[in-house]
C-alpha cells in the first residue's frame, strides 16, 4: 500500500495565492477557523501591528456570525492570513459591497488592493 501525502500550503504560498486573487479579482475557497468559506479578497497587507491580514467579502460557505443577503456590508471579513488553509483560486463571479465595515483597521500597510 502506498503512502498518500497531503500538500501542505505554507503561509508564503497562501499569501501568493491571495495576492493573485486580489490582482485578478478572483474569488477563493478556503478553510478558516474550521469553516469552509468562499471569499473575494479585496485588500492584502499588514495591520498596524505588522501581522498579515486580508480584507475579504464573504459570499458563501459557513460563518460563525452568519451570512447576510448578497451585497450586505455585514459580509466583510478581516482574515488572519496564517489561519487560512486549503486555499484555492476559483473561477466564479467577483462579489463585493459598498462601504466595507472594516476600513484601514484591517489592512493598514497595503501590499495590493483590488481597487488600484
Amino acid at each position: 500500500m502506498g503512502v498518500v501525502r497531503a500538500k501542505i500550503q505554507t503561509v508564503e504560498s497562501i499569501y501568493q495565492l491571495l495576492r493573485m486573487a486580489v490582482m485578478n479579482k478572483r474569488p477563493i475557497r478556503a478553510a478558516y477557523n474550521g469553516r469552509d468559506r468562499w471569499l473575494c479578497p479585496h485588500r492584502l497587507g499588514r495591520n498596524r501591528e505588522g501581522q498579515l491580514r486580508v480584507l475579504c467579502y464573504q459570499y458563501g460557505g459557513q460563518s460563525g456570525s452568519g451570512l447576510q443577503a448578497a451585497g450586505s456590508p455585514a459580509n466583510w471579513r478581516c482574515i488572519v492570513v496564517e489561519k487560512l488553509s486549503r486555499v484555492e483560486l476559483l473561477v466564479d463571479a467577483w462579489h463585493t459591497a459598498p462601504n466595507h465595515s472594516r476600513p484601514q483597521t484591517c489592512v493598514a500597510e497595503v501590499d495590493v488592493d483590488a481597487e488600484d
